[in-house]
Formats: structure tokens, C-alpha cells, sequence
């Protein structure tokens, strides 16, 4: 049972990758047989990988059809910004509420000793994988673990989108820390109106960017560089 169990994590997990990444074009049909060959794996583990993936609204499935690439929609982009501005703003409520002084303070010193790197970085990959991190730790403080399950699930979804977009931020050389800066300083000091107020227009403001974003990750995906 473990070894079967371990066969569909690592299916999983390699084609949550290739999901979350668009290895698969928008609303391409996946090819199982191509799939069990690419990844090593036998057809109950690869379906069980499938149908999870399904469930977590990174593929679709249609009846007598089969495994679709969920499609690259600003509609559907947009709705997953907004949820992710509900969940990210009610676990700052609530770490605002329960998180004690030490894990704000370490929190806060993570956050200074990464500061350089993020700043630095011309890695638009890397750059995302900070962000990321710097938000799901956020939502973590809050002690609720669905808020930060469901967080990392629409981050997933919208990860593509993000790159696309962080990639126009490196190349505008835009600054990157303010907003991050101004989150820690308000958590800090228990300031609840700032804090929330300068979470929810940081991710507005890339929420305005989807159209465009998703123009450009259209653009990478059918005309590679």
C-alpha cells in the first residue's frame, strides 16, 4: 500500500508541476499513454493523479472525452484574484487576532534577511517563488490550515499568469519590496486598517495587470522565444 501510495504522490506532484506550469496547452486534450510513458507510471496512479488534479480545477474532464488542460480565460483569472483577495485578507484578520509576538517577530526577520535576494534577483521564476512563499507564510501565521490549503490552491491556478507579469516587472525594473515592507511594519505593530488595506491593494493592483498578463502568457505559449 505505501509503495502504490508514493507511485501517485510522485505522479501527483510531477503533473501538478506540469499543470500549474502550462506544459499542457489550454484546453489540450492529455494523452494517458503518453503521459504513463513520460512519467514512469501505471494507468491507476496516473488516473488517481488525473482526478485530483481535476478536483483542484488545474485539469477538466469531459465525459467520453476524457483529460483537458484547464483553459487560459482573464474571466476566470479575475475570479480566482478576487477569491484570493477574500482568503489572504480574513487570514490577516485572523493572524492580526491569534499570531503571538515571537512568530511576528521571526516572521519579520525571514523577511529582512530574504529582502536583498528579492530585491536583486532578476529571475522572474525565482522572484515568484519568494512571493509566494512571503504569502503563504503570511496566511500560515493565522493558524487556520484551510485558509492556507485553499491559498496555495488558487496560487497554483494563477501561477503562470504571475510569471507572465513578474517578468514585465523585471524588465521595467519596477520596485518590488514596498508593498511586502509596509504589510510586515503594519503586522508589527498591530495596525489591522493598514495592514489589510495595503494587502488588499497589492494584489489589486496585479489583479489589473490579468488582461495583459494573460495576453502575454498566451504569446509565450504559442510563440516560444
Amino acid at each position: 500500500m505505501g509503495k502504490r501510495q508514493s507511485s501517485v504522490e510522485r505522479t501527483y506532484e510531477q503533473l501538478r508541476e506540469m499543470a500549474a506550469n502550462f506544459e499542457f496547452k489550454p484546453q489540450e486534450r492529455l494523452n494517458e499513454t503518453t503521459l504513463s510513458s513520460q512519467l514512469g507510471a501505471s494507468r491507476t496512479p496516473l488516473r488517481e493523479a488525473l482526478n485530483r488534479l481535476v478536483a483542484e480545477g488545474l485539469l477538466t474532464f469531459e465525459n467520453g472525452r476524457g483529460f483537458f488542460c484547464r483553459p487560459l480565460d482573464p474571466v476566470r483569472i479575475q475570479d480566482l484574484y478576487e477569491a484570493r483577495i477574500a482568503l489572504e485578507t480574513e487570514a490577516l484578520k485572523r493572524t492580526l487576532e491569534r499570531a503571538s509576538e515571537a512568530d511576528i517577530t521571526a516572521f519579520r526577520q525571514e523577511f529582512d534577511a530574504q529582502a536583498g535576494a528579492y530585491q536583486n534577483s532578476t529571475d522572474p521564476a525565482e522572484l515568484l517563488r519568494m512571493d509566494e512563499d512571503f504569502h503563504r507564510k503570511l496566511a500560515a501565521l493565522s493558524g487556520n490550515v484551510e485558509l492556507a490549503a485553499m491559498l496555495q490552491s488558487i496560487n497554483l491556478r494563477i501561477r503562470y499568469v504571475r510569471l507572465m507579469n513578474l517578468t514585465e516587472l523585471v524588465k521595467q525594473d519596477q520596485p518590488r519590496l514596498a508593498a511586502h515592507g509596509d504589510i510586515v511594519a503594519a503586522l508589527v505593530a498591530r495596525d489591522a486598517p493598514r495592514a489589510l488595506a495595503v494587502l488588499r491593494d497589492h494584489i489589486e493592483q496585479r489583479q489589473e495587470e490579468t488582461a495583459r498578463a494573460v495576453r502575454l502568457a498566451f504569446a509565450k505559449l504559442y510563440v516560444p522565444d
